[in-house]
């Protein structure tokens, strides 16, 4: 009987022990605020700087059938880096073209789906940012649910690669569904401008 009890008693201590640590570690962690933005470069001075307010286009597959897209926003990422954030914001404007009718309008960013930080920072490039401090850039890979302006819903893949530090395998770009069409195939390198990603903390 005296074994049992002891063999009790160490279980509960051992699962006490477990349960704070692990309380411990999700009350140390921290959710994260984090901007996204669809960016173009210009002049600055005798230098050179990125701004909001950038357009970057997907292509169907029929290779024709294309979407371009402009947006920012904002989402917390979550603290275990896991699940879901309905802490979003964000838009912007797109326009589709191609075999059939053009048009065009608004979207509004409705929920989160996915986020991954990636290696890649601006930090010591020399370059102008005109959206926040160069030393939060980072790359890496945000997935949104969004409602544009004429009914239809879809998502939105912002999905950004910062040079050598980046693993090769991130593209740089934006793409889209809308309806039961994904535009999926990114228009760069032609494409002038880029994406961005800013820890908003």
């Amino acid at each position: 009987m005296k074994s049992k009890v002891l063999c009790v008693s160490v279980v509960t201590i051992l699962s006490v022990g477990i349960w704070l640590t692990v309380g411990q570690q999700t009350a140390n962690a921290q959710a994260r605020h984090v901007r996204w933005d669809i960016i173009f470069f210009a002049p600055v001075g005798s230098g050179f700087g990125f701004f909001p307010g950038g357009t970057l286009s997907a292509t169907a597959s029929d290779n024709v059938s294309q979407i371009s897209l402009t947006g920012t926003g904002t989402f917390v990422q979550p603290a275990s880096g896991k699940g879901t954030s309905n802490a979003v914001t964000g838009g912007g404007t797109w326009a589709t073209n191609g075999p059939g009718p053009r048009a065009s309008g608004t979207y509004t960013v409705e929920g989160f789906v996915q986020y991954a930080f990636a290696d890649g920072t601006l930090a010591g490039s020399g370059l102008v940012d005109g959206i926040g401090d160069i030393r939060d850039t980072h790359a890496g890979l945000a997935i949104f649910s969004i409602l544009y302006s004429d009914g239809e819903r879809g998502t939105l893949v912002i999905s950004c690669n910062l040079g050598p530090q980046t693993p090769a395998i991130v593209y740089e770009g934006a793409h889209a569904t809308k309806g039961f069409v994904d535009y999926f195939a990114p228009v760069l390198p032609a494409d002038p401008d880029a994406t961005m990603f800013h820890f908003a903390d």
